[in-house]
């Protein structure tokens, strides 16, 4: 995997991406370090697509347990997790309203 600068890529676009190897991933950083990947399409879009979709909802999934679990959540019954969740909702509309 190469690195490019996010400047290199907004003011040279195409060219700054030239000497990459088709095929290869491409990292986008800035300033404030990596930003993007460029993912190559190699065969179907549209399967490509819904499997990039779905590493990145197991990868969303793993955050949320790994915080649930931090935070004790995964400890709660169900009768303790649903009043947790009508005490934020409550919370939430009020502010709403307000």
């Amino acid at each position: 995997m190469r690195q490019v600068s996010l400047r290199e890529f907004r003011t040279r676009g195409a060219k700054a991406l030239e000497s990459i190897p088709k095929g290869e991933t491409i990292l986008l950083a800035g300033q404030q370090g990596p930003a993007y990947f460029l993912v190559p399409v190699l065969g179907d879009v549209v399967l490509e697509d819904q499997e990039l979709r779905r590493a990145m909802a197991k990868a969303s999934l793993r955050e949320s347990w790994r915080l649930a679990q931090e935070s004790g959540l995964s400890q709660m019954s169900e009768d303790e997790l649903e009043r947790e969740i009508d005490q934020v909702r409550t919370a939430r509309s009020g502010r709403k309203a307000g």
